[in-house]
């Protein structure tokens, strides 16, 4: 299994200042989760700069996508995680997968309110309880990645594994391309 050499890693249950507070609850309802943390330049969130400015490869990296589904005059969401060197397969993996006619991104703005993280830090970690999270497979067999922790300010270091045993977490083969 990759593990990743990350300067200023510290263990996420030491360092909860640098967590959302939807984060920072899940993972203490976690036992045992092995998360750890590393404080950014809230400049340099964004992955590709976050991978060039910290040395971490894209295919260590993992983006955390909120889909809004539409079926009738309803409308559910699910996060979905792909490594930084695909894109999420919305208009089809996706959009069957939530049962719905039709399926996009969700507006920034709708995504920052429902999850109470910030546009740039979301994370599968903390997300609501009836939320699904669909983990790529090439996700969920990556050994450790560095995804979001729900502010621009830091980032999380977890497994693929952590993030396919979250709470609504599902592992589906080809979300990603």
């Amino acid at each position: 299994m990759r593990r990743l050499t990350v300067a200023g890693r510290v263990p996420a249950t030491e360092a909860v200042h640098l967590l959302a507070a939807p984060v920072k609850q899940a993972l203490s309802a976690l036992p045992g989760a092995d998360a750890g943390v590393m404080e950014i330049d809230a400049d340099f969130a964004d992955t590709a700069a976050f991978c060039e400015r910290y040395g971490i490869p894209l295919d260590a990296s993992a983006n955390c996508v909120i889909v809004a589904g539409k079926r009738g005059e309803t409308v559910g969401y699910a996060a979905c995680m792909a490594l930084a060197t695909t894109r999420v397969n919305v208009n089809t993996v996706v959009r069957r997968r939530m049962g719905a006619r039709k399926a996009s991104f969700a507006p920034m703005a709708d995504a920052v309110e429902m999850t109470g993280m910030e546009y740039g830090g979301i994370t599968p970690v903390g997300l609501p309880a009836d939320w699904p999270v669909l983990v790529d497979r090439a996700v969920a067999e990556a050994g450790e990645v560095v995804v979001g922790s729900g502010i621009r300010g830091s980032k999380l270091i977890v497994t693929g594994e952590f993030l396919a045993a979250l709470p609504g977490a599902e592992v589906v083969d080809d979300l990603a391309s």
